[in-house]
């Protein structure tokens, strides 16, 4: 199997509902298949080269974006791989017996064994399903973002944010995320250190196979942050060949410290902390780089009430 970037005519932007649905069938058809899954659940699979990235993703989010169009198209098209993206139309974390049949079944038939490298990704509920589908797929590698570990209130009641999701049965098959990536060749478990419940749900992954990236000083749904600074692709490259350690990590995401609203995150979080000379420092630190009028102000509020910046320190204090 040689990579064989796809030309996708997909025409899915401003479609929603039924007829956007009706569409992104038609086109997975002429690549590969369209299968439904229960009533709110498909699986779109699309062929081309022998990198198989699996996604995990919300029908909501995806309309909504500028091409309507599952994020893995880019990877199709871009660089040659295959695809397979399990879509919800609803807030399910991916729990219906119909995708454990599925994955069963891809199990079964050794779907999986055809491909030289698989990576499972999704974020948030998507990147709990990235982990716990991970191991119908023995030696993939996953890049869950923010990912939770269980709902179940027994080992999660701390977490208030889904109470209304508990309903859904994380008891049974492919349940339990973090034992789900045991056969995992590498799970990237990405998480804000500042967002205290996705803190927590990322400690509960503790096998040997895991690696913690985390991204300082940034809150909620931080991939809209990394996709906003053009790095959540190059990361998603990176994990499928396994070259995201640390460090390298660190450097694919170093354009953050550029971008505005990450920058006012910072200042924010450090005021927040009742550490005011960390913000003069950050604010003074990112002047040296331009004027800005935002930190322009915030560094006049400083200076008014005291607090002026001490030489030589970066922006990192404040991380």
């Amino acid at each position: 199997m040689t990579d064989t970037t796809l030309i996708l005519d997909a025409d899915l932007a401003g479609r929603t509902g039924d007829d956007w649905l009706d569409t992104l069938e038609d086109v997975a058809e002429e690549h590969g298949y369209f299968e439904p899954l229960g009533p709110d659940h498909q699986a779109v699979f699309l062929a081309a080269g022998p990198r198989l990235l699996v996604t995990f993703e919300d029908a909501e989010t995806i309309t909504k974006t500028n091409e309507a169009e599952p994020r893995s198209f880019t990877f199709a098209r871009q660089h040659g791989w295959s695809i397979l993206s399990i879509i919800s139309n609803t807030e399910s974390w991916f729990r219906h017996p119909a995708i454990y049949q599925f994955f069963d079944k891809l199990t079964d038939e050794g779907t999986f064994d055809g491909f030289e490298e698989v990576l499972f990704f999704g974020a948030g509920g998507a990147g709990y399903a990235a982990a716990a589908y991970s191991v119908a797929a023995p030696g993939a590698r996953v890049l869950a973002l923010r990912p939770q570990a269980t709902l179940c209130a027994d080992v999660a009641r701390w977490d208030t944010r889904f109470v209304a999701q508990r309903r859904h049965d994380f008891n049974s098959r492919y349940g339990y995320a973090p034992d789900m990536i045991e056969a995992a060749q590498t799970a990237y478990i990405v998480h804000s250190p500042q967002q205290k419940a996705d803190g927590i749900h990322a400690s509960l992954f503790r096998r040997p196979n895991v690696v913690q990236l985390r991204v300082p000083g940034i809150g909620g749904k931080f991939e809209a942050t990394l996709d906003n600074v053009d790095v959540l692709d190059d990361v998603i490259v990176a994990a499928m060949t396994g070259d995201l350690a640390p460090a390298s990590f660190r450097r694919l995401i170093a354009p953050l410290k550029s971008f505005g609203t990450y920058r006012r995150m910072l200042h924010k979080r450090a005021v927040d902390a009742g550490h005011p000379q960390l913000a003069a420092n950050l604010a003074a630190a990112i002047l040296r780089d331009g004027p800005d009028e935002f930190f322009q102000a915030r560094l006049a509020e400083h200076k008014a009430n005291g607090i002026h910046p001490r030489q030589n320190l970066s922006e990192t204090a404040a991380e």
